[in-house]
């Protein structure tokens, strides 16, 4: 007989983790930048050269390992309340494929279930490109769940939280007066022109969630700090225009303008994929040093308990508006709570029409870019 104290998961009898994958080994890499960049016309002696960020690190991404410790921490924290839905987990673009994940747990008799994607932000590559990938492998896959994607988090107390505390203590390892560079994916700006259902959501949202750590650290300390958003892996032609400041160029002008140092801080990114490790721990930290800038990055959620009891919540929530309840969204800043479906002509693909989403009956969730062949930026991973 169930616990009557425990949550109610109903409609859904199932819990989908969906990120972007990356290679677990050398001669993984190739194939692995061959299916993100999949359709573009990408040569391969160009994805060799992208290649180079991964055999740097031995040929292995890190976000699948961090991909299960987020998996069995998420089985744990459910566990700690009752709630009683088992939880799968399926990549983009490497094992365990989507279409594969689906596979079994249409063979496993799930009916209906909600996605967490590890993307916390609105943008085609961060949310549409998700629910694109989903509705395709719903029609590929008979029999296939129905698939709900839970709402944008990034501006969820369990989120900022997490990256208070961390900013907290990179900041705690740099001179007085040191200043804070929120970092995040970089995305064409024709891209985020067109985020959210009202164009520009991507940098609005990091703005007032950057807004949101920066005033809780001035509350704590009463010290009051230069903070700026700035950018990593930017990609593509040179003549298409990205979001910038690129994060190397921003210490440049730090170092010129004397601040004493920089906590580098990535609110795009819920852990520590290859866009963090190389393009912030390797590029910026060197650039860093060149400069004599000191700097310490802060930590991204990952496992915090807060993060990952975040994500178990909002499974709650998104359950209980599906039956039709109306649950507390918690949320900080002045933007609102994330929605739970988005309009057919959210965040549609720059220069071209809007591919299918899935604004069906059978599906709606999540999305990532690839531009630069890594990971997952806000999980952007990207190609």
């Amino acid at each position: 007989m169930p616990d009557p104290q425990s949550p109610d998961p109903s409609p859904y009898d199932a819990v989908l983790l969906l990120s972007f994958g990356g290679p677990e080994k050398p001669e993984d890499v190739l194939p692995f930048l061959q299916n993100v960049t999949r359709g573009r016309g990408i040569p391969d002696e160009r994805l060799k050269e992208v290649g180079e960020h991964y055999y740097a690190f031995g040929g292995r991404s890190p976000i699948n390992d961090q991909n299960r410790e987020l998996l069995a921490a998420l089985k744990a924290s459910f566990a700690e309340i009752g709630l009683d839905l088992p939880i799968y987990w399926g990549n983009r673009n490497w094992a365990p494929y989507l279409t594969d994940t689906l596979r079994e747990m249409t063979a496993d008799g799930v009916r209906r279930a909600v996605v967490i994607v590890t993307s916390a932000y609105p943008s085609y590559s961060g949310c549409r490109q998700y629910r694109e990938n989903l509705a395709d492998a719903v029609a590929e896959v008979e029999g296939a769940p129905v698939i709900d994607k839970l709402r944008h988090y990034a501006n969820h107390p369990g989120f900022v939280g997490s990256f208070v505390e961390s900013t907290a203590a990179a900041l705690s390892e740099l001179p007085q007066g040191s200043a804070i560079a929120y970092v995040t994916h970089s995305i064409p700006t024709s891209m985020n022109a067109t985020s959210g259902p009202d164009g520009n959501g991507y940098v609005d949202w990091h703005l007032d969630v950057a807004a949101e750590i920066t005033a809780e650290l001035q509350r704590r300390t009463g010290v009051e700090r230069r903070t700026d958003l700035v950018y990593c892996s930017r990609s593509g032609p040179p003549q298409v225009p990205w979001l910038e400041p690129d994060v190397n160029d921003h210490l440049e002008a730090l170092a010129q303008a004397g601040v004493p140092g920089v906590a580098v801080v990535p609110i795009g990114f819920v852990s520590d994929h290859m866009e963090v490790i190389y393009d912030l721990d390797t590029e910026a930290a060197a650039t860093a040093e060149k400069l004599r800038l000191p700097m310490a990055r802060a930590a991204t959620p990952g496992t915090d308990e807060r993060f990952v009891t975040m994500l178990r919540d909002l499974v709650v929530e998104r359950a209980a508006a599906e039956r039709g309840e109306q649950p507390v969204r918690p949320c900080v800043g002045k933007l609102g709570p994330g929605w739970d479906a988005c309009r057919p002509d959210c965040c549609p693909a720059p220069r071209r029409p809007a591919a299918r989403s899935t604004d069906e009956p059978a599906v709606e969730s999540g999305g990532a870019p690839a531009a630069r062949g890594t990971d997952e930026s806000n999980e952007k991973e990207s190609a």
